[in-house]
């Protein structure tokens, strides 16, 4: 595929179809009390779906994305939305928890396409636009995430969970096709290995490139912060002194807006100025929010901006990260894409897993002080530069480009284990002798 591959239009059609499709990992959750009286499950069990869709996202980001360096965007796109619209089918006639929790894992595996739908938009594009685009299909993945369980909610009153699963199943389709016309039909460059053989590298990847290391450590911090502050207000709003219901509750989710409307102007600004740059100020506004988070929770309206200013700095952080990411080595974009997405997701899990002890244990002062505290971790490490990363610094064959700057200090222990690995400083008699 060439760097200008995709048809006018494709990219905003590429981020449609990223946030249909996230949105079925999330949009029967406020249907899974209906569901479980549907299908005679108990409330513990029936929180296996939810598992089950992340579980079976994470499956393809390992084992699905990486194939966006090898197949052709048609076939690839359209193939994985297939697959979703199956897995959406099955999940409405399902009349059992076995078959449900089998159904949700081919969902999320399908639903992963959206990760590949970022890569195939970056690629598809000229260099100067890459940021932009990425972006635009963020947003695509924000707008279904944020409205997901708010149009499942619905759909699932006016037609029941069945019939709100059956319509999604139409929306995906509706994509397919549009895929199958939109997308180029020409496989891309693939690398020089053979497919089983680029499956069973992706963890040579993270050895072998320091910025995808780098990349991966600062996307795992604020995602960790993103699912721990959000568990955590869950957690914290449903007991006294608050005591709010679900509804009221899923209300602040509407916060999000504010990232979803930042996404496509950092995407320009990330092409004008570099990723770093979004990165680092993406990250000063998300520490602020959870810094204002920290004051507690009995304004409202602090407590939605904070949010708001939480979720734009991940969002647009995100957008700049993957954009970087893809800049290492733009052929190997999906395999690159797929380490980084399937570490990220680990450390999703970890956030939203330690939310409810961190409440229990030490209330909101703990969970928002951890929020901060990661997110400023995550600012420190971005202000570092990426040699291998396009853009961001001088051409590796310029001269003088392995000197070192001067002014610049010895990085600390954290930082020289994240820092690309520098040659050995010629000894004191042969610096004399070059004198």
């Amino acid at each position: 595929m060439s760097a200008t591959g995709l048809r006018r239009g494709s990219v905003g059609l590429l981020a449609a179809t990223a946030g249909i499709a996230l949105a079925n990992n999330y949009a029967v959750q406020p249907a899974l009390g209906d569901v479980a009286r549907s299908t005679g499950t108990s409330a513990a069990a029936i929180g296996l779906v939810t598992t089950a869709a992340l579980t079976g996202c994470m499956a393809g980001f390992a084992l699905l994305l990486p194939l966006v360096d090898r197949a052709a965007p048609r076939r690839l796109v359209t193939g994985q939305l297939v697959l979703l619209s199956t897995g959406l089918i099955l999940a409405a006639v399902a009349q059992g928890i076995g078959v449900l929790v089998v159904a949700y894992v081919v969902i999320g595996a399908g639903a992963s396409v959206s990760a590949g739908a970022s890569t195939i938009a970056g690629r598809g594009v000229p260099g100067q636009r890459r940021g932009a685009a990425i972006a635009l299909v963020a947003a695509g993945m924000s707008a279904g995430i944020l409205l997901s369980r708010l149009v499942g909610g619905a759909l699932a009153d006016a037609l029941g969970w069945r019939g709100m699963l059956l319509a999604f199943a139409g929306l995906v389709l509706l994509c397919a096709a549009g895929a199958w016309l939109r997308l180029p039909g020409e496989r891309p460059q693939p690398p020089a290995t053979g497919c089983l053989a680029t499956l069973t590298a992706l963890p040579t990847l993270l050895r072998r490139y320091g910025a995808l290391r780098r990349a991966v450590v600062r996307g795992s911090l604020w995602y960790f912060a993103f699912s721990l502050v959000w568990v955590a207000l869950t957690v914290r709003l449903s007991r006294p002194p608050y005591d709010l219901d679900a509804a009221t509750i899923g209300l602040y989710s509407l916060a999000g807006a504010l990232g979803f409307a930042a996404l496509p102007v950092a995407g320009r600004l990330g092409d004008r100025f570099g990723s770093r740059v979004v990165i680092c100020a993406s990250m000063a506004a998300a520490a602020t929010g959870a810094a204002l988070l920290c004051t507690g929770l009995d304004r409202p309206a602090v407590t939605v901006a904070a949010l708001a200013l939480v979720d734009a700095g991940c969002f647009t952080a995100q957008a700049a990260n993957q954009a970087r990411i893809l800049a290492v080595d733009p052929r190997r974009g999906g395999s690159l894409a797929g380490v980084y997405l399937l570490l990220y997701f680990l450390a999703g899990v970890i956030g939203s897993a330690l939310a409810a002890p961190l409440i229990e244990t030490g209330g909101w002062p703990a969970a928002s002080g951890a929020v901060l505290g990661a997110l400023v971790l995550a600012g420190l490490l971005s202000l570092r530069r990426d040699p291998e990363t396009p853009g961001d610094d001088p051409d590796p064959a310029s001269p003088g480009h392995n000197e070192k700057r001067p002014g610049r200090g010895r990085p600390g222990h954290l930082l020289a284990l994240l820092s690309p690995r520098r040659a050995a400083p010629a000894s004191r008699p042969a610096r004399r002798a070059a004198s």
